[in-house]
């Protein structure tokens, strides 16, 4: 997996999506995935994944004669990188300062509240 995970874009972040959920699947399962929300030539993801490839985050085996992808990274390392450099940029390192900005700008729910109070709590108890 590489240290350094690329940028991708929007339509290579949606494959990513497709074999994040699935774990494996071939260009032709990926096309008509993606073509239920908006339509997509099978030639634009066949480039798109010789794009993943070349970048890392995608790697192919021949399986009866067709290839098939499997994502190298998982989501997290993909998330990880812009959001640190968000939280950096923005908020000069302060996780309060993103927190205070989230819960004052954003409308959170009941329950996505109490998911962070346990969450907080978890690290407390470390």
């Amino acid at each position: 997996m590489p240290d350094n995970v690329p940028k991708l874009g929007k339509v290579q972040y949606r494959i990513m999506q497709v074999l994040w959920r699935s774990g494996k699947a071939t260009a032709r399962e990926i096309t008509d995935e993606l073509a239920q929300e908006r339509p997509i030539a099978h030639s634009t993801v066949q480039t798109l994944l010789r794009q993943l490839e070349a970048k890392g985050v995608v790697s192919h085996q021949l399986e009866e004669r067709t290839f098939v992808f499997r994502p190298l990274i998982d989501p997290a390392q993909l998330i990880a990188t812009p959001l640190r450099e968000l939280l950096q940029r923005v908020y000069r390192g302060s996780v309060v300062n993103l927190m205070s900005h989230l819960l004052k700008q954003e409308e959170i729910s009941a329950d996505e509240l109490r998911r962070l109070r346990e969450m907080i709590d978890e690290e407390v108890r470390k």
